[in-house]
C-alpha cells in the first residue's frame, strides 16, 4: 500500500485519467473527490462486500433450493 500525505486542494494522480483531490480535512474525516472516466467504477469498499456476499449467496442459493427440493421429493415417496 502507498501511503501519501496531501493538504486540503492538493491532487495524486493514478495513471493518466484517474484524479484524487482532498477537498476538506476535518478533525477524524477527510473528504476527497474523485475525477475518473465514467467507465470506471467507483465503490466504498463496505458496499463492495455486502454486493460481492450478496453475489455469492445468489449464486448458492439455486443448489440449496435443489438439495431441499430432493429432500422434500423423498419424504413425499416414503
Amino acid at each position: 500500500m502507498l501511503v501519501i500525505t496531501r493538504k486540503n486542494g492538493e491532487e495524486m494522480r493514478i495513471g493518466e485519467n484517474i484524479r484524487i483531490t482532498v477537498v476538506e480535512t476535518a478533525k477524524d474525516r477527510v473528504k476527497i473527490g474523485i475525477d475518473a472516466p465514467s467507465d470506471v467504477r467507483i465503490i466504498r469498499s463496505e458496499l463492495f462486500d455486502t454486493e460481492k456476499f450478496n453475489i455469492q449467496a445468489a449464486v448458492h442459493k439455486p443448489a440449496a433450493d435443489l438439495i431441499s427440493m430432493i429432500k422434500n421429493q423423498q419424504n413425499s415417496n416414503n
